[in-house]
């Protein structure tokens, strides 16, 4: 029997939709986001700055029921950092108890030791373009789960495509992640990041941000 989730549990949402998921080796499928409150990164591409501070604080039954009432099945909890929210724990209990499928978007910058085995986790490393590098915690590499989980490389530049060609080198990514390649928004021409990667025969799944192409306009829900 599954346990019931504490009332005393809250979190700080910024915004819960349904929307397409846009990344990852999930891109393309109905997918509900929590966006939870809250990141001490300031990474130079981020495009979220407005869930930094924005945020309602919600008990986690409610949480659940919003979920719940978008009738999908796959669920991926975000931020901001949502490694940063001591209620993200319960939350991805409660929902893999409740039989969802668990994505978890984070900057790789906190431990990832308490995360359920379970949940999918979507790992940032960060280029030196970021401006947040340093922050990368080299250890989380060892935590995640080879086969599920998905180390992701946002790519400013030259630089950057460089200096995640030697980390996958270095920590011998490839074969045991699903390794993503995604040309930051507005900084480097996709065209670019695709001939890089062809002319290396790099072992990685490129990405576009599917949802700023289908919603240009949009600037948050999408």
């Amino acid at each position: 029997m599954a346990t019931e989730p504490s009332p005393a549990v809250r979190l700080k949402v910024n915004e819960i939709y349904l929307s397409l998921q846009g990344e990852s080796t999930w891109a393309g499928l109905p997918c509900v986001f929590v966006r939870l409150t809250g990141c001490s990164l300031r990474c130079s591409w981020c495009d979220t700055a407005y869930a930094f501070y924005e945020g309602e604080n919600q008990a986690l039954e409610t949480l659940l029921a919003k979920v719940a009432g978008f009738g999908v099945k796959l669920v991926e909890i975000t931020g901001g950092e949502p490694l940063e929210q001591e209620g993200v724990y319960p939350l991805m209990e409660a929902l893999l108890a409740q039989g969802y499928r668990v994505m978890l978007e984070t900057s790789g910058a906190l431990d990832l030791s308490r995360v359920p085995r379970d949940v999918v986790k979507i790992m940032d490393v960060k280029c030196p373009g970021s401006g947040e590098a340093p922050r990368n915690l080299w250890d989380n590499l060892g935590k995640l789960v080879p086969g599920q989980d998905e180390v992701k490389f946002v790519v400013k530049d030259r630089e950057d495509y460089d200096y995640a060609k030697a980390v996958m080198g270095k920590y011998a990514l490839a074969g045991r992640f699903t390794l993503l390649l995604s040309a930051a928004y507005g900084d480097l021409k996709p065209a670019d990041l695709a001939e890089w990667i062809t002319s290396d025969r790099l072992p990685v799944r490129m990405q576009l941000q599917m949802h700023k192409y289908v919603w240009p306009d949009a600037t948050r829900g999408k």
